[in-house]
């Protein structure tokens, strides 16, 4: 059981004694553990930064910054919390070891050591280390995919919500039944399709989003009309009329369809919620730089101000400071991350005349 535990990993092993450091590396090294030695707190200090250890094996006294301080001072930097630490003596003073494991030592070997008895001991501590680490990435991971599909799937319910309201409402007007009918379908249709891609796997999911080949590459000229489909009527409840301007020449481009409406909706929704005062909203696809082609959402609202543009596309942000409920403040992030691994960019700028201008900008591919 307990040689199921071992586990190879970087050790910053720290000894003033330049034998003792050489001995206990190349012990290490031999089992298959990555050294990095170190002669002073100061330098052990400077090489824990620059390469980050699974485990720190100490020396207890050394002149200068003793172990202790050293501790302390590694202990006060967030990423080495959690690390372990084990420290090397050749003290037995009960004390001294008492005052090791209230500084946070995981553990300790006495001097001079029995080789099997070390190896056991840093193997131990740096495969609980690496299991830890593996929980809390999963942990991250998992999260990371709950917000993932909660946020893909907001806009095809809001959809399916904002139709069912109106068909409810006795104001309806009949030639338009069928339409909203349709946008329950679809949209239904769309977050069964969304949970079913996360749920079979994750890998599939990366491979979408880095706009590797897809068996449906994005066509720009429909990637609009399926947006403006969508979205009219619903622009048109906020009081907000659509345009949509495509070029005769209109090109397709390197990311799966799917995803692409996916960024645009979210560009879509953001303007319904923070530019219905500015009465518009257009779609727009024009030639970019070199071989690429742009999608634009442009609006007539007030715009982003120039404080919160720096923070425009990081996580957890949102355009204004008000809750609506529904808005993770995922949108801009994980829109701008998906185009960027597709091989584009993401970006915003004043639109001329007022009002704000997002720009998807996606290498063209072939037809």
């Amino acid at each position: 059981m307990a040689e199921s535990l071992q586990g190879s990993g970087r050790i910053l092993v720290v000894d003033d004694q330049p034998a003792n450091l050489r001995v206990v590396s190349t012990l290490l090294s031999r089992n298959g553990h990555d050294v990095v030695p170190a002669l002073t707190g100061p330098e052990a200090l400077e090489l824990a930064i620059a390469h980050t250890p699974d485990l720190v094996l100490l020396d207890m006294l050394m002149p200068g910054m003793d172990g202790f301080e050293l501790l302390r001072e590694l202990r006060r930097l967030p990423q080495f919390q959690d690390m372990p630490v084990i420290f090397l003596t050749a003290a037995q003073d009960r004390e001294l070891l008492l005052r090791a494991f209230d500084s946070g030592a995981v553990d300790y070997v006495t001097k001079p050591f029995i080789p099997e008895e070390l190896l056991a001991r840093v193997g131990t501590h740096v495969a609980l280390k690496q299991a830890r680490d593996r929980l809390e990435r999963v942990a991250r991971e998992r999260q990371e995919l709950v917000n993932l599909v909660a946020h893909d799937l907001k806009n095809p319910l809001s959809s399916v919500l904002f139709a069912s309201d109106i068909l409810m409402q006795n104001g309806c007007k009949p030639e338009r039944i069928p339409r909203y009918l349709q946008m329950i379908h679809d949209s239904a249709h769309d977050a069964i399709g969304y949970i079913r891609r996360y749920l079979e796997g994750q890998e599939r999911i990366a491979q979408a989003e880095s706009g590797e080949a897809q068996s449906h590459p994005a066509d720009l000229r429909e990637t609009l009309e399926w947006l403006s489909h969508r979205y009219e009527l619903q622009l048109e409840s906020r009081g907000m009329r659509l345009h949509a301007q495509v070029p005769e020449a209109c090109g397709t481009v390197a990311i799966d369809r799917r995803v692409l409406r996916q960024v645009s909706e979210n560009l879509i929704t953001n303007a319904m919620k923070y530019a219905a005062d500015g009465g518009e909203l257009t779609l727009e696809v024009r030639s970019g730089n070199g071989a690429y082609w742009q999608l634009r959402v442009l609006d007539r609202g007030n715009g982003v101000p120039g404080e919160k543009r720096s923070d425009l596309f990081k996580p957890f942000m949102r355009l204004s400071g008000r809750e609506d409920g529904l808005s993770s403040g995922l949108g801009l992030s994980l829109a701008r991350q998906i185009i960027v691994n597709a091989g584009g960019d993401l970006w915003y700028e004043d639109r001329e005349g007022g009002g704000a201008a997002f720009v998807i900008e996606l290498p063209a591919i072939a037809t």
